[in-house]
């Protein structure tokens, strides 16, 4: 059955992209469009403008259904007025990369996907999407978890993974990689007409200005537009620029609290490291481990064992950035929590070849850390605090490296 699926949508996308030169977006019909429940499945009802490439998977942990699709515009749409299933979590929408969306279904049960079809309206042009997908057993489910195999669809990866990670370039520049958290389909916390998304795209590209500006730092970003990112690609984006730090950006929203407020940093706390190096191993390429080595061929023992020795170095290295980065944002100005230093199994932060720290410049769920989000003093007085910590702690690294060459 899972051949069978995929074969269709990988025909369907075929057949749309050799059809036409799409010039505009499609857009979807708000008052037709639905998620339903049907016999003892679900149902997806998309009506479209135009027809597009488009593809249907299912994937695990956490069970979700993925539609991809040649840019859509979801203006008008909200996730209230498309989900009429009580078999579904959750839906949500939006941008994957430039010129393309993404919807994702949280499944409450495991389902399997029985039809997948666009129907074109030959007169007028415009399509119809229809999805249903069987309730199954945990088993059949597993059985067909993945995205169907086509290389026509490597256009959304927004980097080449292969790709060999840059040269070093001595110029004695510190390379910072500066990944805005959340972005397209993940919005992040929303408050008060915030979305953290949005914050932090705006905070990093204040911040990647700023550190461009000083002597000795050259900065980069692991997202330039509202879009979704996975969390591995920041870390592969990061590594081919060459990067020799990783500080990713977040402001939380905690429900039921409003008081908490200030920023915090974390680190990979021990027992996520001593985990990290085996689970990239096993879900990363082999020449996008560690930068400048090169695993093609070696086993995970051995891919594994080299991580954790670069991680003897890069560890200590993102705590001690941590802490430097804590002192210097109060000492700019920034409001810093009551305990600003948390470690966590955090995915973004599993890099094993630079060091790598989280900080959530604050809460969204608090008024006053929300309004120093909105107002460009208020962020700038983060990203001084982030650039002066990045300078004392580069300063220090390269004095214990003195001491190290003695």
């Amino acid at each position: 059955m899972r051949r069978l699926i995929a074969a269709a949508v990988v025909a369907i996308v075929g057949t749309l992209a050799g059809a036409q030169d799409f010039s505009g977006l499609a857009r979807l019909d708000v008052t037709q469009s639905v998620v339903r429940d049907e016999g003892r499945g679900i149902a997806f009802d998309l009506y479209l403008s135009q027809s597009v490439p488009w593809r249907v998977f299912t994937l695990d942990e956490p069970r979700r259904l993925v539609m991809d699709f040649r840019e859509i515009d979801w203006h008008g749409a909200s996730k209230d007025q498309l989900l009429q299933s009580e078999r579904v979590e959750d839906l949500r929408f939006g941008a994957l990369r430039p010129g393309w969306s993404r919807l994702v279904v949280d499944l409450a049960r495991p389902v399997v996907i029985s039809t997948a079809e666009m129907q074109v309206n030959t007169v007028d042009g415009t399509a119809a999407v229809h999805v249903v997908m069987d309730l199954a057993t945990e088993e059949a489910f597993a059985a067909t978890v993945g995205a169907p195999p086509d290389p026509g669809w490597d256009m959304l990866q927004s980097v080449d993974v292969t790709e060999a990670p840059a040269e070093p370039i001595d110029d004695g520049m510190l390379v910072v990689a500066v990944d805005p958290g959340h972005g397209g389909i993940d919005p992040g916390a929303e408050r008060g007409g915030l979305k953290e998304a949005d914050v932090m795209l705006q905070l990093a590209s204040e911040l990647t200005e700023a550190l461009n500006r000083v002597g000795g730092m050259r900065a980069i970003m692991t997202r330039k537009v509202d879009q979704f990112v996975p969390l591995e690609e920041r870390m592969t984006i990061a590594r081919l620029a060459g990067a020799d730090v990783f500080v990713s950006l977040h402001a939380d929203a905690l429900e039921g609290d409003e008081l908490t407020s200030g920023a915090t940093v974390y680190t990979l706390s021990p027992e996520a490291a001593n985990d990290a190096s085996s689970r990239m191993a096993e879900r990363h390429d082999r020449g996008d481990l560690l930068a400048g080595l090169d695993l093609s061929g070696q086993d995970d023992t051995v891919a594994t064992v080299l991580m954790d020795l670069a991680r003897l170095e890069t560890g200590p290295a993102s705590i001690s950035l941590a802490n430097t980065l804590i002192v210097a944002l109060d000492d700019a100005g920034a409001s810093v929590a009551d305990t600003p230093r948390r470690e966590a199994a955090l995915a973004v932060l599993n890099s094993a070849d630079f060091p790598s720290v989280l900080v959530e410049v604050g809460f969204l769920s608090n008024v006053k850390d929300r309004e120093a989000l909105r107002r460009p003093e208020g962020r700038a007085r983060i990203a001084a605090g982030i650039v002066l910590g990045l300078q004392r702690w580069a300063a220090e690294q390269a004095a214990i490296n003195d001491l190290k060459r003695r």
